[in-house]
């Protein structure tokens, strides 16, 4: 049988790139957005910060959902 490729601290980091990857999708999204408004540097900063909270919020949603589905298949 064939195990896999990659380790346990591969997994890790691997995992940990992604979170952090999601949650900066989510502030970078929010920061673009306000472009739109025409807002001064720290109304992008602001916009951003509060993105970060958001992309936080939305992970940890998601990982939660994910965990209940995984234990409702067993």
């Amino acid at each position: 049988m064939v195990g896999s490729s990659i380790t346990e601290d591969e997994k890790t980091v691997a995992n940990r790139r992604l979170k952090i990857g999601f949650v900066l999708l989510v502030a970078g999204s929010t920061a673009l957005m306000s472009l739109r408004i025409d807002p001064t540097l720290p109304q992008v900063a602001a916009a951003f910060a509060v993105g970060i909270g958001v992309g936080v919020v939305l992970l940890w949603f998601v990982l939660h959902n994910l965990r209940e589905f995984r234990e409702s298949l067993r």
